[in-house]
């Protein structure tokens, strides 16, 4: 991807972020597909319960917003996607999945996680120090120079052991950080649950990844894309999610519901 490319990426991402306010009267929208035990923790915890109530309710002159309300104002699209995604993943992602961990052994899987995940600790040094986390920032760029040297590129993960854990930080997290709303609800066609500040992080992230890539993965994986692959098998490899094993019959709200509060924790946190 050439710079004027990146740059008109950035500024499109800049420009979307603006819009993204959430109206008065609607609680954020925002989740995590990453924190996929939450999900299926919190989606256990519904089984009994009744269905969630969605409804505005009056106190005086005062209108007030149930707590469980996310705005989504796209619920009919969003749905058609995430039924189009529960059906992809079913029928061509899980039995890639299920593939690949039948062909390698789990060591191997987890050398190949440790070293895709070593890589977005780039993502989180320049965020954390975007949100004035200098602390966390100079963690992030601690374990990626030890682990990418004395953890051979990030294969292994000697500083998770000596005390030190990973805190990923993306650009969503930036922006809401900065106070820019999360915007409507919005389910995104492979990747899953998100929202307008998050899409507009996330093609951020990506156009920063073009940019600051210190080992040339960008360009490799432009002229290998079974890199890209393998990276993907293995994002979907390490999330315990699946789509409609809840139990529950408002999945899709629990899912819309948990991403907010997710979301929201990792932007105050």
């Amino acid at each position: 991807m050439t710079n004027w490319v990146v740059t008109a990426v950035l500024f499109i991402a800049l420009l979307l972020s603006g819009c993204s306010s959430t109206p008065s009267g609607q609680t954020a929208a925002s989740d995590n597909a990453g924190s996929d035990q939450a999900l299926t923790t919190s989606a256990n915890a519904t089984n009994s319960s009744d269905s969630p109530n969605l409804e505005h309710r009056e106190h005086g002159t005062q209108t007030t917003t149930d707590p469980i309300d996310v705005y989504d104002p796209w619920e009919g699209f969003n749905r058609s996607i995430y039924d189009f995604n529960a059906r992809f993943d079913k029928h061509v992602f899980l039995p890639v999945v299920d593939g690949y961990r039948a062909v390698v052994h789990e060591w191997y899987r987890d050398r190949v996680s440790s070293f895709f995940s070593n890589l977005t600790e780039i993502s989180t040094v320049a965020n954390s120090l975007l949100q004035g986390k200098l602390k966390r920032a100079g963690k992030a760029a601690f374990r990626f120079v030890f682990n990418s040297t004395i953890g051979l590129f990030g294969f292994f993960d000697p500083v998770g052991g000596i005390g030190i854990p990973q805190v990923r930080e993306d650009f969503g997290q930036t922006l809401g950080a900065w106070g820019v709303g999360d915007g409507p609800y919005l389910v995104l066609p492979f990747f899953g649950p998100s929202n307008l500040r998050d899409t507009t992080g996330l093609a951020a992230d990506f156009a920063a990844h073009q940019v600051v890539d210190p080992f040339g993965l960008a360009s490799f994986e432009t002229d290998h894309p079974e890199m890209t692959a393998a990276k993907i098998v293995d994002k979907r490899h390490t999330i315990g999610f699946r789509y409609y094993q809840t139990g529950s019959p408002f999945e899709y709200e629990l899912v819309r519901l948990l991403y907010t509060r997710i979301r929201l924790l990792e932007i105050e946190k």
